[in-house]
């Protein structure tokens, strides 16, 4: 009986820390996207977090994007040759890094270098009373600390992810001629079955990541409590629940496109 309600009481636990998550992240956006309505938003701060975000994670973005994009070739070009396909390499390889390779894996690399630094930062700040300080100054850490980062992430994901992609395909046309397709065959291909659509569609998908990945980030840092332990635990739980939620709603996005996209048919 003693372990049934032991357990019962860590459910009702969790839960409870689940719906508090949710809530406090459902807040911060709501009172962020109070001040980018009022125009309350600091340039400067912003600029400064687009330098971080974007000239930060481009180099990552386009080493670990170009060689999924050659992993995925070199196995790919290999069957479709097999099966008399090659046509069709340009065009299969070309919607994968746009519609979920390029957006997807540059979301999880922002998250693991921008979203971790965003918690840190906000983390140490929290910890060292600096965040009550600013409350004291009658000064909104939101639209001190929080508006900028939202905002210049959800700038420069997608400009981080049409350069990524670019940097998937341009290494999936070289590998894909070590399984027998020809440069040019890989991009007659690509512009006979990729779309203006498909590119759009997942340079879409990419601000709300950025969103997600800045919100998460913030929010681990404002609350982090117990010093530098606590900065620590707020940093990995940044990436962890960053990465899930990126997956999430990857998922729903594609979900409902695919949903739109039958409608229309």
């Amino acid at each position: 009986m003693a372990i049934r309600r032991s357990a019962f009481s860590s459910l009702l636990a969790a839960l409870s820390d689940i719906f508090l998550f949710f809530g406090q992240l459902t807040t911060l956006f709501l009172d962020g996207l109070w001040f980018v309505v009022r125009g309350k938003i600091s340039v400067r701060a912003m600029l400064r977090q687009m330098g971080e975000v974007g000239v930060g994670s481009l180099f990552v973005a386009i080493v670990t994007v170009g060689f999924s994009g050659a992993v995925l070739a070199l196995y790919t070009s290999v069957q479709l040759v097999r099966f008399g396909q090659a046509g069709l390499a340009g065009g299969v390889i070309g919607k994968s890094l746009a519609l979920e390779i390029a957006p997807v894996i540059t979301a999880i690399v922002v998250s693991a270098r921008s979203g971790s630094a965003m918690a840190a930062e906000l983390g140490s700040m929290a910890v060292t009373e600096q965040v009550d300080a600013l409350k004291t100054m009658a000064v909104s850490p939101t639209q001190y600390l929080v508006v900028p980062r939202i905002l210049a992430t959800m700038i420069m994901m997608p400009i981080v992810v049409v350069i990524a992609n670019l940097a998937g395909l341009y290494a999936a046309s070289w590998t894909a001629s070590l399984g027998g397709i020809s440069s040019t065959l890989f991009w007659r291909s690509f512009q006979d079955y990729v779309t203006a659509g498909d590119q759009l569609q997942g340079i879409w998908k990419s601000i709300p990541f950025g969103i997600l990945i800045a919100l998460i980030g913030c929010r681990q840092g404002l609350t982090t409590q117990g010093g530098a332990q606590g900065v620590g635990r707020a940093t990995t739980s940044a990436v962890v629940f960053g990465s899930m939620a990126i997956y999430v709603v990857d998922f729903a996005i594609s979900l409902i496109i695919q949903d739109v996209t039958s409608l229309r048919r």
